[in-house]
């Protein structure tokens, strides 16, 4: 298997990933978020409280872009800065209850659409596809030298 074959893993793993991006953005349209929008949701919901540097970490973009977007959601209402009690240079971000809300719709968008794209594999297939994934997940992890990204 080489470069010229379409089942090379790192292809295959590479499609699947933006086929799923692709189908996913198109189901979360009507709700309003590009891409980078509903990555800033889905990390601030799983670390409420993050910084601007951390969300900017976590996204892997520079500060100043991460601070721009941050600055479009909070004028349309989707999260907000709260100071930091122990360090006032510090913003803490925060959804707000319309983004929590949009975030239940969206993990529901999610959710479906990982069912539909796994819909050809077999219950015990899927557990299995899940923990190997979780391991190659957690080698590339150690060897990018990141932590539960």
């Amino acid at each position: 298997m080489g470069p010229d074959d379409d089942e090379y893993i790192g292809y295959v793993l590479s499609d699947v990933a933006r086929l799923i991006r692709t189908v996913f953005d198109r189901r979360v349209r009507d709700i309003g978020l590009t891409r980078a929008q509903w990555l800033v949701l889905t990390r601030l919901y799983r670390r409420p409280g993050a910084s601007q540097t951390e969300l900017a970490d976590m996204l892997e973009i520079d500060r100043a872009s991460a601070g721009r977007m941050i600055d479009r959601m909070q004028k349309n209402g989707w999260v907000e800065r709260r100071a930091d009690s122990g360090d006032r240079r510090v913003n803490r971000l925060h959804l707000t209850a319309e983004a929590r809300r949009a975030h239940k719709n969206m993990w529901a968008i999610a959710e479906a659409t990982v069912d539909d794209a796994l819909a050809p594999l077999s219950s015990s297939e899927r557990d299995e596809f899940t923990r190997l994934a979780a391991r190659v997940k957690g080698q590339l992890q150690a060897m990018a030298g990141t932590h539960g990204s």
